[in-house]
């Protein structure tokens, strides 16, 4: 069994009067991808961002290697790195593509600008761009290549664990594959540990190892890919899967009603007030993430019984 590389205890992160990561407990695992899924506005990249302390939690602890995370990150900032969704606006305009991927290395190792100017031409052909083009600037590149700009600096620290914040959603569908497989294929070579953040769950099982589903601000499904994608028990899990467009198109209607607000969730289960299968008991208590199979674990008391 891997060891686990960050461990994520009772998170909280609450912006004002709306609670973003309400309790969020999660074991990352060492060499592993885990997806972390979602509609938009559950507290995907919120949590993303506060495991790397880019958002200061309001409450819980996040550990790495067994070190917990606090205010001073410089111990552990290398370690811990982050590809954004917005590949142009997370790249210094003013700054020539060498540099940006250079400035990593000058701050965390001590060598000359010639070893420096290699590992720059070596992290760019491992992300699959031309060298040649290092003293260019990034608006001279496409959104492709921007990223994979992103993901070189990323590299560029010798990371043990990245959060890839939806890093395809800003691309064309043609461009998404390519970069799918770039960071499957840099995660295996390196033997790198991804949470690979999206909504997209066709993504999200070509790439992970696990999947876990959030809905407002909670985990409520996580387990393996293949047995999430095959058997989903979490109703708000098998509508996420029947709404992906197919090649015949819509499987099923997708989610119904609006995404509650964070700022006054319902009680008991969040998803009850779009769920089919909703009861009164559902909004007595929130339903404890609970082990339904081996390594298949769910939040939701209707399991069995649907």
């Amino acid at each position: 069994m891997p060891e686990t590389l960050v461990s994520i205890r009772d998170l909280k992160v609450q912006f004002g009067a709306i609670r973003a990561i309400d309790g969020v407990s999660l074991d990352i695992l060492e060499g592993e991808t885990l997806g972390l899924v979602g509609e938009s506005g559950s507290g995907k990249t919120t949590l993303g961002r506060a495991i790397l302390r880019l958002v200061r939690p309001g409450g819980g602890d996040v550990e790495f290697r067994g070190r917990k995370l606090g205010d001073d990150m410089r111990p552990f900032r290398r370690h811990l790195q982050m590809i954004f969704q917005d590949p142009y606006a997370s790249l210094n305009p003013r700054m020539t593509v060498g540099a940006i991927v250079a400035e990593p290395i000058d701050v965390w190792e001590s060598v000359n600008a010639a070893a420096t100017d290699v590992r720059v031409v070596n992290l760019m052909q491992m992300v699959g761009l031309d060298p040649s083009l290092r003293r260019r600037y990034p608006h001279q590149f496409s959104g492709g290549q921007r990223q994979r700009i992103g993901i070189a600096r990323a590299l560029a620290a010798k990371p043990e664990f990245i959060v890839a914040d939806e890093p395809i959603a800003a691309l064309d569908l043609s461009i998404q594959a390519q970069i799918l497989n770039l960071l499957d294929d840099l995660k295996r070579s390196l033997k790198l540990t991804l949470l690979f953040v999206s909504h997209d769950l066709r993504a999200v099982h070509h790439l992970s190892d696990r999947i876990a589903v959030m809905y407002l601000g909670q985990i409520v499904e996580l387990g393996r890919a293949e047995e999430i994608y095959a058997r989903p028990l979490m109703p708000y899990t098998q509508a996420l899967i029947a709404s992906i467009p197919s090649a015949h198109g819509r499987r099923q209607p997708a989610l119904v009603g609006e995404l509650p607000s964070p700022a006054n969730p319902p009680s008991g289960c969040r998803f009850r007030t779009r769920c089919p299968y909703a009861i009164a008991e559902c909004a007595e208590a929130i339903p404890p993430l609970k082990e339904h199979a081996p390594e298949h674990f769910a939040a939701c008391i209707r399991i069995g019984t649907i």
